[in-house]
């Protein structure tokens, strides 16, 4: 066991080593390539050589796409595609802020690669409503006062649709237990649950 002046001393050395050894890979370096690192060069040309296509059907519209593989359906929505309806919440799939449809299917998108997606149909909240017509759900939550924030309310709507056409909304309880994946519920849960019943209640769903 090393002694406290012994100790001292080593550390001494290995911080010398270390010092040293930084400067000569820094002194090393050709300044080419130190004035690309400045520019994330680098990262630009392997974000070009990792691209991989994609072809995505996304409410309704075709669309054929460079992405890199560690994209998220939610990011390559909201930053290539520009359709910010689906909201960055968590980002941790916990919030349900993020939900949208994969072929009638309610998904967490911050959660799913958009490399995953290939040939698939993608529903997110602006694809919903029929041209200038709400879809029934959307209709409900105005008439009910389903909305809160803003922010939570397109994922809420989202697994709402979800929640009649998995066939999960013949009671409150039903309603409740098949929501609950979208957290933020704030004062409109009540209001939230009656919009859903009433649009299954008529049939409504897709």
């Amino acid at each position: 066991m090393l002694n406290e002046s012994e100790e001292k001393s080593s550390h001494s050395r290995r911080s010398f080593l270390k010092r040293t050894t930084a400067t000569a890979a820094i002194l090393a370096t050709p300044p080419v390539l130190v004035k690309a690192a400045d520019k994330k060069l680098d990262e630009k040309v392997a974000q070009r050589f990792e691209q991989v296509p994609l072809q995505l059907e996304v409410n309704g519209k075709p669309y054929s796409l460079q992405v890199e593989p560690r994209v998220t359906l939610l990011d390559l929505l909201r930053e290539q595609l520009h359709l910010t309806g689906s909201k960055k919440g968590c980002d941790l799939g916990q919030c349900g802020a993020c939900t949208v449809h994969i072929d009638g299917k309610r998904v967490l998108s911050c959660l799913s690669l958009a490399v995953m997606q290939s040939g698939k149909k993608i529903t997110t909240i602006e694809g919903l409503a029929n041209g200038d017509n709400l879809h029934p759900m959307q209709e409900a939550f105005i008439k009910y006062d389903g909305f809160q924030c803003g922010y939570c309310t397109p994922g809420q709507i989202m697994s709402a649709v979800a929640c009649i056409n998995e066939g999960h909304a013949t009671s409150d309880a039903e309603i409740r237990e098949y929501m609950s994946g979208n957290i933020c519920r704030c004062g409109a849960y009540p209001n939230i649950g009656a919009a859903i019943k009433d649009v299954a209640g008529r049939g409504g769903g897709q």
